[in-house]
């Protein structure tokens, strides 16, 4: 009796929650299939109730996830209409890796054609450093590296800066080109040459995830 009254409240809750998760995973599907729809929409095609529906959609709304628009109609009052953000498109596969990597096989495959993947890889270092080149002025090399990690994080490299007896060490501990970065060593020879261009300084690396490392490590000179 003990072991039931403790454990079934218990039970209930986490179906619950569960229960939750799915159904507003559902709403951001049918939201990625159907575009915009209102609440009502929602409700009749969950088969629950517009005071739940609104329930869900205001905790996507509050995680950044959809986004409500007032749509005017001909007759009556104006409707809310929700959509995805891009932040919920994450949330979906992407195969931005397959496409990347069949057009440098394309372009390696031909001989008239395969220097320009150098060509490439330089032009994507030089755009980056002109994006983020004036976030280095008038700092100090410590901040200048605090910055690139920043940078790097919101790239999704997963960053971490250690201090350490042999100065700054730079971490990252993911890799959102791996699928790239595996066959194509360019990638990581331009990422390397971009740190020593923002800091200004001799950067080495210690550790690679493409040449079968847990992470990439950067020791950075003079710091």
């Amino acid at each position: 009796m003990g072991m039931e009254l403790n454990g079934t409240p218990f039970m209930r809750k986490e179906q619950a929650v569960r229960q939750e998760g799915s159904t507003r995973q559902t709403v951001l599907t049918l939201l990625k299939t159907n575009g915009q729809m209102n609440a009502g929409e929602l409700a009749k095609q969950l088969q629950i109730t517009e005071m739940a529906v609104r329930r869900h959609l205001g905790t996507l709304e509050r995680d950044g996830l959809i986004a409500p628009t007032i749509v005017r109609q001909a007759m009556g009052r104006p409707t809310h209409m929700f959509s995805l953000t891009e932040q919920a498109e994450l949330l979906f596969p992407k195969n931005y890796h397959v496409l990347a990597m069949d057009l440098l096989e394309e372009l390696e495959e031909d001989p008239e054609t395969a220097m320009m993947i150098d060509r490439l890889f330089e032009g994507r270092k030089r755009k980056l450093m002109e994006r983020y080149a004036h976030r280095m002025e008038g700092k100090s090399l410590e901040e200048k590296v605090t910055e690139l990690a920043a940078i790097q994080n919101d790239g999704g490299y997963m960053v971490q800066v250690e201090n350490g007896a042999e100065g700054l060490v730079l971490h990252e501990y993911n890799c959102p080109i791996a699928h790239v970065a595996n066959r194509y060593q360019q990638a990581c020879q331009c990422e390397l040459a971009l740190f020593r261009q923002l800091l200004g300084t001799e950067v080495e690396r210690t550790e690679c995830l493409a040449k079968g490392g847990g992470k990439c490590s950067y020791r950075i000179a003079g710091a």
